[in-house]
């Protein structure tokens, strides 16, 4: 696990939209899976496995009363700081951004794991623990609010 810690906080970044709480998150997890490595590591995909505890423990990390969910700018504050970029690559990086940050936190875990991780929806149906046709209807919502909030040439992401 020590090896691919980089890449599970980086994960849980892009699920939850704040790199503060996907330390708090990973830590968490790890501290919940350390009793049960032996059981998890024998299996098929362990690496699946901790990143559905992940996507589990965001989940319900915003139904705590003490956890504050942030949206919009604020959730971006110290993550993305606002550059002007001749080149306007950046900038169209930052306004997808802003806006995946605006969705709510299935639709961005959605997303997250259809064109960040590139899983299949029935993957992310299982990591979730829902049905393909609700990974599909939080796919087409996001994507919706993409195309609307984003001009047509910026929203290059598939079809649900």
């Amino acid at each position: 696990m020590a090896t691919r810690l980089g890449a599970l906080v980086r994960y849980a970044t892009v699920v939850t939209w704040d790199p503060h709480l996907a330390e708090d998150i990973v830590q968490n997890v790890l501290v919940r899976a350390q009793p049960r490595w032996s059981r998890i590591e024998r299996l098929e995909a362990p690496e699946l496995y901790v990143h559905r505890m992940v996507v589990n423990e965001f989940l319900s990390w915003r139904r705590r009363r003490q956890a504050r969910l942030l949206y919009h700018d604020e959730a971006l504050e110290g993550l993305v700081a606002p550059q002007s970029d001749p080149t306007g690559q950046y900038d169209d990086h930052d306004a997808v951004i802003r806006v995946i940050g605006t969705l709510p936190p299935r639709q961005r875990a959605v997303i997250a794991l259809r064109f960040y991780e590139d899983q299949p929806v029935e993957v992310i149906a299982d990591l979730l623990g829902c049905r393909v046709s609700t990974v599909r209807t939080h796919l087409d919502r996001a994507m919706t609010t993409l195309r609307a909030a984003l001009p047509s040439a910026l929203v290059q992401m598939g079809e649900p």
